[in-house]
């Protein structure tokens, strides 16, 4: 038995962090789908931008829409929402099997909104309606300016992957903002059935510290934070006020492992995928990793429900020098940015293609 159906029947469900008109057209996601267990798939600003940036096979869709008058992001949502209309399709089955936990995929709000909670409430609602599809997850990132966003948009109904969630403090901000929208939904009579997901980014905790810690500390305070992380996340579960919200129709806001590719050359290709194994969760693998953990990964001891032994871990952090606290908050400002710059590098290669083709043709 694969490694991926493994932790799949251990109560993971395995997104792929990827997409392109390539995997689609190639049939590789369906394969994927088949043979390696992938019951969702994830995106976000950087790999629309390598995908349109890297392949031709949306120009003569860019020269269509191009010559109808559509540019920048308009464009741009209407190549990344064809895309996701034929993977939410892959997934529809598994969306169905499952009665909506699982055969989900994501488009995120434009990054430039991340600090403007009204504008990307706004987003999000023209998104959803226009995709039209049950099985779209809104990504909308959990900074101070994008909480109230995502608790009015579980209120409305709009299905939503909190994303750029770095620190436990960041994932329970992003839980209680799920929780009074569910809440809200419940006090107006409304259904509370609401899918959500908040994405925890593991990976990037490691990069900055590298350097500046002990060789025994090395890649491990990724690992200690999501710990930490699923610690809170179980307690959350287990608490009287969420499983109200369960009884009276509400689902689970499941935690979801992000940015789990393996930085450091030196350090296993799945080191985070053997690391995160843990029920009732999702990990969202770039491809290079999926296909990795299928060929020779193994199973490791499930997360411990209570931490483990996070904070001992995070306390050799702290006598190292390392703040937790200003990292994360410093790991979620650069992540917002980061996004921008590949926003703009794509609206720059939808421009600079919609002027080519235009010319060639």
């Amino acid at each position: 038995m694969k490694s991926t159906q493994q932790l799949h029947d251990l109560g993971q469900s395995i997104w792929l962090d990827n997409i392109t008109r390539d995997l689609l057209d190639s049939g590789t996601l369906e394969r994927y789908i088949k043979e390696l267990s992938v019951t969702g798939l994830t995106s976000n600003p950087t790999i629309f931008d390598h995908a349109i940036k890297n392949s031709v096979s949306y120009d003569a869709e860019i020269r269509q829409k191009a010559s109808q008058g559509a540019s920048g992001e308009k464009l741009f949502f209407e190549l990344a929402l064809e895309d996701l209309k034929r993977a939410a399709a892959l997934f529809r089955h598994i969306h169905d099997q499952t009665n909506g936990v699982d055969g989900w995929v994501s488009l995120e709000v434009s990054p430039l909104l991340a600090h403007d909670s009204a504008n990307t409430l706004r987003a999000a609602e023209e998104l959803f309606l226009r995709a039209g599809l049950r099985n779209l997850f809104i990504k909308i990132p959990g900074t101070n300016e994008g909480i109230p966003a995502i608790e009015e948009a579980i209120y409305k109904g709009i299905p939503v992957n909190v994303t750029l969630l770095f620190s436990r403090e960041h994932y329970l901000a992003a839980a209680e903002a799920f929780l009074r929208g569910i809440e809200r939904r419940i006090e107006a009579g409304l259904n509370p059935n609401v899918g959500s997901v908040a994405s925890v980014f593991i990976s990037r905790w490691d990069t900055p510290v590298m350097e500046k810690v002990p060789k025994s500390l090395r890649d491990r305070l990724g690992i200690a934070m999501a710990k930490r992380t699923y610690n809170a996340y179980r307690t959350l579960l287990d608490s009287p006020r969420w499983q109200r919200i369960y009884n009276l129709g509400a689902r689970p806001q499941r935690l979801l492992w992000a940015s789990t590719g393996t930085k450091d050359p030196k350090a296993s290709d799945v080191l985070y995928i053997k690391a995160l194994a843990a029920p009732f969760t999702v990990n969202t693998m770039p491809e290079s990793t999926l296909k990795a953990f299928a060929d020779h990964g193994e199973l490791g001891i499930s997360l411990p429900a209570d931490g483990g032994d996070c904070e001992e871990v995070l306390a050799e952090f702290a006598k190292a020098g390392v703040d937790v606290d200003a990292l994360g908050a410093q790991l979620q400002l650069e992540g917002a940015k980061s996004f921008v710059s590949s926003w703009n590098e794509l609206m720059g290669v939808i421009e600079s293609k919609s002027a080519a083709l235009r010319k060639a043709s």
